[in-house]
């Protein structure tokens, strides 16, 4: 799997009340979530983001509450994946299980707001296209890649396991 996008860069600890308000979390519909993204910190984001693009983030990524809102709405509006120095426990393995990917990197400084970077999950290489930059990431085991490629954790059963 390849990813190639541009680059909306935050800091450290953005907490799930950062990504989706309180207020918007009496629904589960993709597309309203999806809507108030990172409103509170960028109140453009969702408007602003092309499908594909890519959220870089420091240390802490997605800490807070342990509800699912928060990885649904990146997902919804668009993003592709997310790279993060860290990210709160709670967030990766929900991100995973709605079949977002992300990234584990402390390279995350020397990517800039409006980068193109392209990532590549089979081989764990990331490339700045606009620097000229090439990293690596540790891959994902194969299951993971799976359910991420699946949609997420229940499309992956769906797939797999019941027949």
């Amino acid at each position: 799997m390849v990813i190639k996008g541009k680059v909306w860069k935050f800091g450290d600890h953005i907490n799930t009340d950062d990504i989706i308000a309180a207020r918007y979390l009496n629904t589960t519909d993709i597309k309203e979530l999806a809507s108030h993204c990172m409103e509170t910190i960028f109140p453009d984001f969702s408007r602003k983001i092309e499908k594909g693009d890519i959220i870089v983030a420091g240390e802490n990524f997605g800490c807070g509450s342990s509800r699912e809102h928060a990885p649904l709405a990146i997902k919804g509006c668009g993003i592709s994946v997310v790279i993060a120095k860290s990210f709160a426990r709670i967030f990766f393995r929900n991100a995973i299980n709605i079949g977002l990917p992300i990234i584990e990197t402390p390279f995350t400084e020397q990517i800039s707001q409006g980068d193109i970077l392209e990532i590549d999950f089979d081989t764990g290489t990331m490339v700045n296209l606009t620097r000229g930059e090439t990293g690596t990431f540790m891959k994902y085991p194969d299951f993971l890649q799976q359910i991420i490629e699946s949609g997420g954790l229940m499309s992956w059963v769906k797939e797999k396991h019941i027949r």
